[in-house]
C-alpha cells in the first residue's frame, strides 16, 4: 500500500521552515515582501515600480521570482541592477518556505527589502507561509470589484493591497465601494490605488514605497 502523505503534515513542515528563516532574516534586517495576485493583476509591473522608487529613497532591494516556467521576469530585473533569482516551480501553484531558503542563498543579499513575486494564483499561495514579514496582494480592476467575495482565504491573510490599473475604472465599471466592503468584511488591510500610466502625476507608488519602508524600519 502507499504511503499517504496529510496536507495538514505538509504545513506543518512548512511552517517549521517558515519561523526559523522570518526569523534568521530579521536577525540579519532584511523585510522578506511576499507579491501576491492572478496572472496579469500587474504584480511584476508593480514590483518594478516599487523597486525603482526604493532604490531612489537608498534603500537596497533584491527580488526572488516565482514562475511555472521561464526566466523572463528576473532577467529583467538584473538588466535593471536588481539582484534577482528565478524559481521554476514546474507547474506547481505556488512557493514554499523552502525553496524561497534556496532563492535567498543563491542571492547573496545583504540586509533591506527582498520582495518575492509569487505564483499567479489567489487560492495556493495563501496557505504556504513563506518566512515573509509583509505580504502584499496585486488587485487589477479588470479583474473585477468582487475579488474579496470569492477569494477569502487571500484577502483574509494579506497585510496590504495594491489596487492596480486604476486608470481603467471607468471604462470597465469597477465599483470601488463594493470592493472595499467586501475587503473589510475580512480584513483591515490599508488599499494602495496605482495607475503605472505614463506621464501619471500620482501613479500610487511612493505612498506603497513608504508602506513598506516602515515595515523596513519596525523590524
Amino acid at each position: 500500500m502507499s504511503e499517504i502523505v496529510i496536507m495538514k503534515e505538509l504545513l506543518g513542515e512548512n511552517k517549521k521552515i517558515a519561523e526559523e528563516m522570518r526569523t534568521f532574516y530579521r536577525e540579519n534586517r532584511i523585510l522578506m515582501v511576499n507579491i501576491m495576485g492572478a496572472p496579469g493583476a500587474g504584480k511584476t509591473t508593480l514590483l518594478k515600480a516599487l523597486s525603482d522608487e526604493l532604490k531612489t529613497k537608498g534603500k537596497n532591494v533584491s527580488v526572488i521570482e516565482g514562475d511555472l516556467y521561464s526566466t523572463i521576469d528576473a532577467d529583467h530585473f538584473n538588466e535593471k541592477g536588481i539582484k534577482a533569482v528565478e524559481i521554476n516551480t514546474c507547474g506547481e501553484c505556488h512557493l514554499d518556505a523552502a525553496v524561497i531558503k534556496e532563492g535567498f542563498d543563491r542571492l547573496d543579499f545583504k540586509e533591506g527589502i527582498c520582495f518575492i513575486e509569487n505564483v499567479g494564483n489567489l487560492i495556493c499561495p495563501a496557505e504556504f507561509d513563506l518566512g515573509d514579514d509583509l505580504r502584499i496582494v496585486c488587485a487589477s480592476v479588470p479583474e473585477g470589484d468582487d475579488k474579496p467575495y470569492k477569494y477569502v482565504p487571500m484577502f483574509s491573510y494579506v497585510d496590504a493591497v495594491a489596487l492596480t490599473k486604476c486608470d481603467l475604472k471607468e471604462a470597465v465599471g469597477f465599483d470601488t465601494d463594493n470592493f472595499l466592503k467586501g475587503l473589510r468584511a475580512l480584513s483591515e488591510a490599508p488599499v494602495f490605488e496605482t495607475a503605472l500610466k505614463k506621464n501619471s502625476e500620482d501613479t500610487g507608488i511612493e505612498r506603497l514605497a513608504d508602506y513598506v519602508l516602515n515595515a523596513y524600519s519596525a523590524l
